[in-house]
């Protein structure tokens, strides 16, 4: 296997009708919408809670934290980059208190629009937001969900934690790749093999 490198993943297009949608009240806080990134005909969709930074202060395009971890992880289980897409429940990047109640709510149907247009075999959402939101159950978290594959609303879906947890906490750090390794291997037995 290669050494790790993380890269800039190419950007999905947000569809011209959403470009200055305003539903969840985001675009008040001057984040631009982004609908999601990676192979946007992967057959594996990685949900985070919100597309965090993508550029830098100056504008110029860079690889966060986040997506450093989860790339490493992919890269470590032999996912290629062309196995993922990655998109969040919010379209855009909060940067000051909000309603996060309202502002999630809305920004699933844009989720929920992706989600029946890409059909994606494998699902892993990655943080308690992305759970909760997705299994639509504010009670539901990673700890206890983690370890096992799940049907949620039809589509066969992993959790792990948030790549900034597994930064901030790296005793999380083993977790977060077992459950890549769990994904990678039900890819590779149901997908690869079976598919």
């Amino acid at each position: 296997m290669t050494d790790f490198c993380p890269v800039i993943w190419p950007e999905e297009p947000t569809p011209d009708n959403l470009i200055t949608c305003s539903e969840c009240g985001l675009d008040q806080h001057g984040t631009r919408m982004v609908w999601g990134e990676g192979n946007p005909e992967a057959p594996i969709m990685v949900i985070l809670d919100n597309p965090g930074a993508r550029e830098d202060r100056e504008d110029q395009p860079f690889v966060c934290g986040t997506r450093q971890t989860l790339q490493e992880a992919a890269h470590a289980v032999g996912l290629s980059n062309n196995d993922l897409y990655i998109t969040s429940i919010l379209k855009r990047k909060p940067v000051r208190t909000y309603d996060k109640e309202h502002a999630r709510q809305a920004c699933m149907e844009h989720l929920y629009d992706q989600l029946e247009k890409k059909q994606p075999f494998l699902i892993l959402c990655l943080g308690n937001v992305a759970v909760q939101s997705f299994f639509r159950n504010p009670d539901e978290d990673v700890k206890s969900l983690r370890g096992r594959i799940h049907n949620v609303q039809g589509f066969q879906t992993a959790v792990a934690y948030h790549p900034l947890a597994v930064r901030r906490r790296p005793n999380l750090r083993s977790l977060f790749f077992e459950d890549w390794k769990l994904v990678a291997d039900y890819y590779a037995e149901n997908f690869l093999i079976g598919g």
